[in-house]
């Protein structure tokens, strides 16, 4: 591909960037608003395990709506996403600058001040998309821009997991999905991934910027996964002594092997770097505060995360007013035509928006309202909301319990959508637990009924990769040996269930045996 080419017919491809086995960056130029951006294509066709390109597709519109929502001065905004031919393009805002790995090469050795800097604008962004939630899953310093004012910008975010969910699986060069060097053992391992995830990454990019090198290298990716998995990192103040010891004492806690060893959240890496930036109106005697690409410039604490805080209330409508929204039948019909555009986010607008209405007009336990309350949480989770989901689905599991009992078929239901909400907003202990409480009802309607056991055997996948991404390795993998086990009597051993499952026991024993 040359540059010229014009994508939707809007971007004109000027210059390459970069580019891998799935897809290229280039600068462009929007010929409508006349601007420069940079546009990221990718090929469906060539994501690894790709078997269904329009899923793919799916997935990455989807992505691309969650991530836009998020709103930071630390995120390159995005403007335009979509299908061009073969290709899937986002378009975003070009950024001047250096990307992280190209600043540490110029700079050698880092100055910790820097270090520090860098660390606490991405505590920063983490912080806000961890609230959505998000996960980032490939943070490293190629994903780091620093503009010439110093300001950090965090590049790909919501594109690794478009690529693939399943950080283990194999391209056909062999290299996992992501970045080995940066890349968490439970998410080596298949588990579930949460923000503890990224804060292992960034555990490692500031290992990198201390000491020029990632924690833990290898010639092959099985070898480099094998380190994390099992070796220590050296502490870095053996390698540079004026490292401050409480620096060096949260990136070792940041590389915890086991994620509730790690700091709890992004805010709170933040208060422990904090007392270590430049003071206020101060330089430092190793940072140039005067220079371009000092990222200690932006401190007067402007890019602190938000503390802890109630959750926003919902925003209001976007098509009218609450208080104008009476008109229950119109609004549900309207829900359908935004779904039917694929406008997600306005369909949840108009939807929260109606809700008080018909609770107030039928009654809150009314059938009309608790139909508009399932489309609202339903809504929610295709729109990556999970954090206002979870209320709505407890809510009706509540509902629909004490009407039909703790069994019924819908109960059920929307505990387990409950339980996918804590799964992705970070929350693996609660997940583990609901997920546990529910298994015992599936696997009796199983014995009993004769129904398809699919459900219970995905809560016992699920429960596996919360195993792991708790640190419980091995109770992970007796987990999964035991529904292999099952899974192959049940559907035969060619069955895509227990080919998965084989395809991971083997690759969690070749990363304990490398």
């Amino acid at each position: 591909m040359t540059g010229g080419r014009i994508v939707a017919g809007r971007y004109e491809l000027a210059t390459l960037l970069g580019q891998g086995g799935m897809g290229q960056v280039w600068t462009a130029y929007d010929q409508r608003l006349d601007r420069r951006v940079a546009v990221k294509l990718l090929r469906p066709d060539r994501v690894a395990g790709a078997d269904d390109a329009d899923e793919v597709r799916r997935r990455f519109v989807r992505e691309c709506r969650v991530t836009a929502q998020v709103d930071h001065p630390g995120l390159v905004t995005v403007h335009d996403a979509g299908s061009d031919g073969d290709d899937l393009y986002l378009v975003m805002q070009y950024v001047e600058g250096a990307d992280l790995a190209d600043h540490l090469a110029e700079h050698d050795p880092y100055p910790w001040p820097w270090t520090v800097a860098v660390a606490a604008q991405v505590c920063a962004v983490l912080s806000a998309v961890h609230a959505v939630p998000i996960v980032h899953r490939d943070l490293k310093p190629r994903n780091v821009m620093v503009r010439p004012d110093g300001t950090i910008i965090v590049l790909d975010l919501g594109v690794a997991s478009v690529i693939d969910s399943d950080t283990t699986r194999l391209t056909h060069t062999g290299s996992p999905i992501g970045s080995p060097a940066y890349m968490a053992p439970e998410q080596a391992m298949g588990g579930a991934v949460g923000p503890y995830t990224d804060l292992y990454a960034l555990g490692v990019l500031i290992y990198e910027l201390l000491s020029g090198s990632v924690p833990f290298a290898g010639n092959t990716a099985l070898g480099v996964l094998h380190r994390h998995l099992y070796e220590p990192p050296l502490p870095v103040r053996q390698l540079r002594p004026e490292v401050p010891e409480a620096l060096e004492a949260l990136v070792l806690r940041l590389l915890a092997k086991d994620p509730q060893h790690r700091p709890a959240s992004a805010q709170e890496v933040y208060e422990t770097l904090a007392p270590l930036l430049p003071a206020r109106g101060a330089g430092h005697p190793m940072s140039t505060t005067n220079g371009p690409l000092d990222p200690s410039r932006p401190f007067l604490r402007p890019h602190a995360p938000w503390p802890d805080r109630p959750a926003a209330p919902p925003p209001p409508p976007r098509t009218a007013p609450v208080a104008a929204r009476t008109d229950v039948a119109g609004a549900v019909d309207e829900v359908k035509r935004l779904l039917g555009e694929g406008r997600i986010t306005q369909a949840v607008d108009v939807l929260g928006g109606i809700l008080p209405a018909a609770a107030a007009e039928h009654g809150e336990h009314s059938p009309v309202v608790r139909i508009l309350r399932k489309q609202y949480a339903t809504t929610l989770m295709d729109d990556g909301q999970y954090r206002r989901a979870l209320p709505e689905l407890r809510r009706l599991a509540d509902d629909r319990a004490a009407e039909s009992g703790p069994a019924d078929a819908q109960t059920l239901q929307y505990r387990f959508d409950a339980a996918q909400c804590l799964e992705q907003i970070g929350e693996p202990a609660a997940a583990l637990a609901e997920y546990r409480g529910l298994l015992p009802y599936y696997e009796s309607r199983y014995a009993t009924v004769g129904t398809d056991p699919a459900r219970a055997f995905e809560i016992r996948h699920r429960i596996a990769g919360l195993l792991v991404s708790m640190g419980d390795h091995m109770a992970a993998h007796q987990q999964l040996q035991q529904l292999l086990h099952d899974a192959e009597r049940t559907y035969g051993p060619h069955h895509p269930l227990p080919a998965e499952l084989r395809r991971r026991l083997d690759r969690q024993q070749q990363m304990r045996g490398v």
